[in-house]
């Protein structure tokens, strides 16, 4: 059995269907039962009949459960579901049979008690599909805040330009430390030939 809901694909919100055990009772006290729809609900209802069955106090004699018009003066005529006798056939299983509430039984012939079950569909709203949203909206909100991680080579190259400006700032200080009137430091083997030659005289 499928349902589907008018509202679902006006305001385009997720639906799912739930499903209740549903029962009533037939006897000479209380011979209708009508199964009303929830009022100013959206979705589709409907009614899927089990069994009609006899109580353990049933007398053994008929007894008729009929499907009757819900509004006064409707022109349709009664629809019998079950004729039930407790020695012939105490249980009916009706498969197949689903109604659109509201719908009224009643008990046409003999004393009951007579149990009709079954189980009624409708659809409810889908709040899981928010809650996804919601979370959703909270992690791009936590990616938004926490700064971006450097890449391992933009990290190698930011620790390499450090050092290089370490270098040159130490250069940098060696220049400025140096007096023009110092010597500089002598290199290569023209310097140790010039000490020997200067010790020789």
């Amino acid at each position: 059995m499928s349902l589907t809901s008018s509202a679902d694909a006006a305001d385009g919100k997720s639906e799912k269907p739930m499903s209740l055990m549903w029962g009533c009772e037939l006897s000479s006290q209380q011979d209708f039962h009508t199964f009303q729809t929830l009022e100013e609900w959206p979705c589709q209802q409907q009614l899927a009949l089990w069994t009609i069955s006899l109580g353990e106090a049933a007398r053994d004699e008929f007894h008729v459960v009929e499907m009757v018009p819900v509004e006064e003066g409707d022109a349709r005529a009664p629809v019998p579901l079950a004729t039930l006798k407790p020695s012939v056939l105490p249980t009916a299983t009706l498969v197949g049979v689903e109604l659109t509430p509201p719908v009224t039984f009643r008990l046409r012939a003999g004393s009951g008690p007579v149990y009709i079950s079954g189980q009624f569909l409708t659809m409810i709203p889908d709040l899981s599909w928010e809650e996804e949203e919601e979370e959703e909206e909270e992690e791009e909100d936590a990616e938004e805040e926490e700064p971006a991680e450097e890449s391992p080579t933009g990290q190698a190259a930011r620790k390499g330009s450090a050092a290089k400006k370490r270098r040159l700032e130490k250069e940098d200080e060696l220049r400025n430390n140096v007096s023009p009137e110092d010597p500089l430091p002598s290199k290569g083997r023209g310097a140790a030939w010039g000490k020997k030659a200067a010790a020789k005289q």
